[in-house]
């Protein structure tokens, strides 16, 4: 039995969601080759994504980041609240800390870069569909390493109030734009609390920043 069979054969329904419709249309020709995979919808920004969802119901949606109207990591959230068995691939060409977080906070459980195989991307499916998360590997290999490897202990008191609530929300994937309506601030003083906070917590980046916030019980 190849991981290409389903029970019963039934097909992986899925929704292609991205605003450029040249790559809307190679996903829909290279997965209509696949005999366990039904592409039943297509989608240009997250507020079509969800009434084709409520109309459809598919398996898997791949779901582009950037788009206009609802961005992928707020259409992620909703889907997945819409519609529960709706399995989520991030299908995108940015692989910052910040977007990885967010989409897997928001309840994706596939994140993949643009330039991934064909052959990869249907496996993809496939594993995700099992209920399984499928990472883009060089993304897994980062957040293992951050979540094994030990973490600077500075104690969280050099930080200032308003340091700690942005870090706060560093940690729950949200971005600086979505920081900076939270916390009534624009998003230039977001990016400076953000620089401080590396800075005083000697960390690289937002992923070891959020990992250090779950690890001192900053954040649940």
């Amino acid at each position: 039995m190849t991981d290409a069979t389903q029970s019963g054969g039934e097909k992986i329904t899925v929704m292609l969601v991205d605003d450029h419709a040249i790559v809307r249309q190679g996903l829909r020709t290279y997965l209509g080759l696949q005999p366990d995979i039904e592409v039943v919808g297509e989608a240009s920004d997250g507020r079509e994504a969800l009434a084709k969802v409520r109309e459809t119901l598919p398996d898997i949606v791949l779901m582009d980041l950037v788009m206009p109207n609802l961005d992928g990591v707020e259409a992620t959230r909703q889907v997945t609240a819409l519609s529960p068995s709706t399995r989520v691939i991030v299908l995108t060409s940015f692989s910052e800390d910040e977007k990885v977080f967010a989409s897997i906070k928001a309840g994706a459980q596939g994140y993949l870069m643009k330039d991934v195989l064909p052959q990869d991307l249907v496996r993809a499916i496939r594993t995700v569909h099992r209920g399984e998360a499928q990472l883009d590997p060089e993304i897994a290999r980062k957040l293992m390493q951050e979540f094994t490897n030990p973490q600077p202990t500075a104690p969280k008191h050099d930080l200032t109030e308003r340091e700690m609530d942005v870090l706060r929300l560093i940690a729950q994937g949200k971005s600086n734009k979505e920081i900076s309506e939270d916390l009534v601030l624009s998003e230039k003083t977001v990016k400076t609390h953000v620089s401080n906070i590396l800075q005083k917590l000697h960390l690289s980046d937002r992923t070891q920043a959020a990992v250090y916030a779950l690890r001192q019980k900053i954040v649940d």
